[in-house]
């Protein structure tokens, strides 16, 4: 990876980020504050938006474990080279981020809200080396080249600790977008009841989400059932929340329909139920290391699922720890699914028709 730009680096960092780092976050009024202020930055027609507070997660117990689990990248020259010249390392000095992904017919596009330690005129000289900058307003709009490719990269300071980038060729669509006031209405409502978690996702459901995760379920576990019933909900959202050396995860559907909602929940506990009869198989007591098994049966036992009613959105709930002995068990091998896993259909109903989906 030649010259490798700031953008291009805050472009990993997004991606890299959100999925690797979980923490705590002892939330208070400043960071409250700049937490929300992110979140209303961005676009209301997006298909997902995802959020991480880095500052709060350098300070947990359970993302050190995760941060020596994680497998380490290796060395960079033009990063060191990067570090040197802006004085800017993600590791120490970015604070949160907050992501936005737009879908646009078989594409997407990233933007992206950056807090942190920035050098300000720093960042911008090395972003003019091999890139450009004009004056929209008030406003100085950095584009960069990505090495390697022929798309730009646009990056903006809304303050000195504030950065905008995108990888959409005109960073002003997205700063100055008007929005629909009942689009804005949804998001920040799933904003408010994730308030507490320092990393969440809110996806809205616009595609088949169910059929892609069966398509990457073990054997023994895909349902065309779930895969149905996952299709028809409208929102899904996914938080995590350190508790001392574990991690609680809570991912929650949303859809329209009673009767979708219930068969979800008896599906889901079907899912836990025969994920611990094969781990309780003889064959897989033979193959897996009783160290491993047991820390993959602790996570399932955490499991609970159920049903929230909210008046006109009903809930399914899915609650799990992600223990100490499941990171080590996962940094030794990936769990499989053995091959005496009952192949037959998960416990439940069959479907309730597809009417309001949306």
């Amino acid at each position: 990876m030649k010259k490798t730009t700031w953008i291009g680096l805050a472009a990993v960092v997004v991606v890299l980020g959100a999925a690797v780092f979980f923490g705590y976050r002892k939330w208070d009024v400043q960071n409250g504050s700049a937490r929300e202020e992110a979140l209303a930055l961005m676009p209301t027609d997006a298909s997902a938006i995802l959020f991480a507070d880095f500052d709060g997660l350098r300070q947990a117990p359970f993302f050190a474990k995760l941060y020596a689990w994680a497998p380490k990248p290796q060395s960079d020259a033009d990063y060191t080279q990067f570090v040197k010249e802006t004085g800017f390392d993600y590791e120490r000095d970015l604070q949160r981020i907050t992501i936005a992904v737009e879908k646009r017919r078989q594409d997407s596009t990233l933007f992206a809200i950056l807090d942190g330690k920035f050098d300000r005129q720093k960042i911008s000289a090395y972003a003019l080396k091999d890139g450009s900058a004009v004056k929209t307003g008030a406003r100085e709009i950095f584009s960069v080249p990505v090495s390697g490719t022929a798309k730009k990269v646009s990056f903006a300071f809304l303050r000195n600790d504030r950065i905008a980038v995108t990888d959409d060729a005109n960073l002003a669509v997205f700063l100055d977008a008007k929005k629909r006031p009942e689009d804005d209405v949804d998001w920040r409502a799933r904003f408010e009841r994730l308030a507490g978690s320092p990393v969440f996702a809110v996806v809205r459901q616009d595609a088949a989400v169910g059929t892609a995760l069966a398509a990457q379920a073990p054997g023994g576990l895909r349902s065309p059932q779930l895969s149905t019933l996952l299709d028809q909900l409208q929102w899904i959202t996914l938080a995590a929340k350190p508790e001392n050396d574990r991690l609680r995860v809570v991912a929650e559907g949303e859809c329209t329909a009673e009767a979708t909602a219930r068969q979800l929940v008896d599906l889901m506990n079907g899912v836990v139920i025969l994920a611990q009869l094969g781990l309780n198989d003889a064959k897989t007591r033979q193959q897996l290391d009783p160290a491993a098994r047991e820390a993959y049966l602790e996570v399932l036992k955490s499991a609970e699922v159920s049903k929230i009613d909210r008046g006109d959105t009903k809930s399914v709930r899915l609650v799990f720890d992600i223990t100490p002995g499941f990171l080590e068990a996962a940094r030794r091998a990936p769990p499989v699914m053995p091959d005496s896993t009952p192949s037959k259909p998960l416990p439940g109903r069959a479907p309730a028709p597809r009417k309001g989906h949306t």
